[in-house]
């Protein structure tokens, strides 16, 4: 029988585990353990596979860095890395949030469909979202966008504050192809352009399907239980003075290989609350 890992999964198939283990020697073959297949070598993740590749942030090597608050991280270069990587993901929550042609439309209807869209193209295709912009379609966005046409909001949303309006609505627009990343963008959007009085109340993590915001908290947050997941992340988001909502896109970030330049007077407060300098 096989041996099930911190993440809850086979250790012979988890992705986070096998990068854990030692690389076996040259010349040799690594060993196979009996009764389960070698670790799958997983090359990228996104909503939607096939439509975009992104390469992992290599494990800085260990200095001694030790937080609580993100026992996965274990060097002080990456956690330098995620207050960089938060700090980005805060400055754009600002109004009027990450894509301004959103609040420059006076119809909410309008807007609202273009920021479906924009959320489904995904930050990580602005080639995609670029044609969107344009007037274009997505070619796969149409089963979604469809079912989307067809959702009405609950009659007493009106009544919500912001964060359990997230919450519910959130839960609402699970449409096939529609994942929780581009939801959660899709929210996000409507909130920061003042389109609806939206605030994210959680990070709403998705442990069976693997986002890269997902596969990010595992790596820094250390569990893959999503009740613990939700609680460490509250706790970081509180230690490092940002919206949660800041986490989605801070974690995507934190977990990847492109430069970042995030504000010096939003890092410095971030960098605090990691324990940094």
């Amino acid at each position: 029988m096989g041996i099930f890992c911190r993440h809850n999964r086979l250790e012979a198939n988890c992705p986070i585990c096998s990068r854990e283990k030692p690389a076996a020697p040259r010349g040799r073959s690594a060993p196979r353990r009996a009764g389960g297949a070698p670790p799958a070598r997983r090359h990228g993740s996104g909503s939607r596979a096939g439509h975009m590749t992104t390469k992992r942030l290599a494990r800085a090597t260990e200095d001694g860095y030790r937080n609580e608050l993100i026992p996965g991280v274990k060097a002080t270069a990456d956690a330098e890395r995620l207050a960089a990587a938060l700090a980005v993901a805060q400055a754009r929550l600002r109004p009027p949030g990450p894509y301004p042609v959103i609040a420059e439309i006076d119809d909410p209807g309008a807007a609202t469909r273009l920021a479906f869209l924009l959320a489904f193209a995904g930050p990580d295709r602005p080639e995609v979202q670029e044609a969107v912009l344009g007037g274009a379609m997505p070619e796969d966005a149409e089963p979604a966008l469809a079912a989307f046409s067809r959702w009405t909001a609950p009659p007493d949303v009106s009544a919500w504050d912001p964060q359990r309006r997230f919450a519910r609505t959130f839960d609402r627009l699970a449409f096939p192809g529609f994942g929780r990343a581009a939801r959660f963008e899709f929210l996000v959007t409507l909130g920061a352009a003042g389109v609806q009085e939206l605030e994210a109340d959680a990070l709403h993590v998705a442990v069976a399907h693997d986002d890269a915001t997902t596969l990010a908290a595992k790596r820094a947050l250390n569990s893959g239980d999503a009740m613990l997941l939700e609680r460490r992340a509250a706790a970081l988001a509180q230690a490092a003075g940002v919206p949660i909502a800041a986490l989605d896109r801070g974690l995507a970030l934190w977990d990847r290989t492109a430069p970042l330049e995030p504000a010096a007077a939003e890092l410095g407060s971030i960098r605090a609350g990691l324990r940094l300098g």
